[in-house]
């Protein structure tokens, strides 16, 4: 067991990272004095990665994950190794900036209430645009679709400190999440037969279902490269993209919502496919349907995560669930930012700060 010298954890997951460290580690371990622990979890690298760290990084500290199961259960295996208030689940391909931490830490500090938050995240290739994982927070609409401040879909804003404001949010992106280690672990985690890609969106729809609230804290600002294990677009992706959506909506959505959410999301998986089939792109279509297949084979798994999160449901915290469709306000409305959404304004303009 780590036991921190500070409150939180900085827990860098690195897969044959050594480049990403060469590049990022340095910055990160010099912030460190303004008061974190930096740990690598080193997910069965096959390069040397780990020797690396080793000889170059002597003053932090590794923890060793015997086989790569995927992002989810490398950060489930690594944090039963960490003792401390708070985890920072930082990605190897994040370049922090000065007083990226501080912000973050006082947030945190200053309201229990607030399980979970994210910095504003952007593009480490073109610094001032938004970066797709996450921008400047994280929502859901009533059909289950995910869109964040600064991102909608494939429109990406730059940042021109429209989203400086600290608020609430649906979610936090798990690229860089700083969580609290106690319910964390109390709320089951990452879930690690998601592998990749919307796990952390799962754990913050737990921690809203048990009352909390996700912060997206605009003074403190990350970069990220994106796309540098599972890459943007590809088939692998858009596999995970469509089947643990349907485990999230399945896992922690309301029962009767259920009922008519999941025909209707048939239909609309079956329209992107049918899209995708029409311009030619077979593999897409066929990754839609494996996703699907996938999903329903497991259907007894998810069912029982489900009765599982429905024990710790105390009273559900919906902010942040925006109440019209993202898909026909973007493709049929073209509203392409988020300031340009049907939504009451005061809804999102609680400052956490207040």
């Amino acid at each position: 067991m780590i036991v921190c010298t500070h409150d939180t954890a900085v827990v860098i997951l690195s897969y044959n990272g050594r480049k990403w460290h060469e590049l990022f580690l340095p910055k990160i371990i010099e912030q460190a004095a303004t008061g974190y622990d930096v740990i690598v979890a080193d997910n069965a690298s096959t390069d040397d990665t780990y020797q690396y760290l080793q000889e170059n990084f002597p003053t932090i500290k590794t923890v060793q994950i015997a086989v790569n199961h995927g992002f989810a259960n490398g950060y489930a295996e690594a944090l039963k190794q960490v003792k401390a208030k708070y985890y920072i689940l930082l990605s190897s391909d994040f370049e922090v900036t000065d007083g990226w931490f501080p912000p973050l830490h006082r947030a945190m500090e200053a309201h229990p209430d607030m399980a979970a938050c994210q910095p504003k995240i952007r593009y480490w290739r073109e610094k001032e645009l938004f970066e797709y994982a996450g921008a400047a927070g994280g929502f859901i609409d009533h059909w289950g679709y995910m869109f964040c401040r600064g991102r909608i879909f494939n429109d990406i804003e730059k940042d021109n400190g429209q989203y400086d404001d600290d608020i609430e949010v649906f979610w936090a992106s798990g690229g860089c999440l700083v969580v609290r280690a106690d319910l964390y672990h109390q709320l089951g985690g990452l879930d690690a037969d998601l592998y990749a890609h919307m796990e952390e969106i799962d754990l913050c729809w737990r921690f809203k279902n048990a009352g909390y609230r996700i912060g997206a804290i605009g003074s403190s600002t990350v970069y990220h490269v994106g796309g540098s294990v599972i890459s943007y677009g590809s088939p692998q992706k858009l596999y995970y993209n469509f089947r643990n959506n349907l485990v999230l909506l399945l896992k922690n959505e309301r029962g009767a919502k259920l009922l008519w959410l999941f025909p209707l999301r048939l239909v609309l998986d079956g329209v992107a496919g049918l899209q995708m089939l029409l311009k030619g792109n077979f593999v897409g279509t066929y990754t839609i349907l494996k996703a699907h297949f996938h999903f329903y084979g497991s259907l007894g798994k998810w069912l029982k995560r489900r009765r599982e999160n429905k024990k710790r449901i105390t009273h559900r915290n919906t902010t942040g669930i925006y109440p019209h469709s993202i898909v026909w306000q973007y493709f049929g409305k073209k509203k392409k930012t988020f300031p340009e959404l049907e939504w009451e304004v005061n809804k999102l303009n609680r400052d956490l700060l207040d």
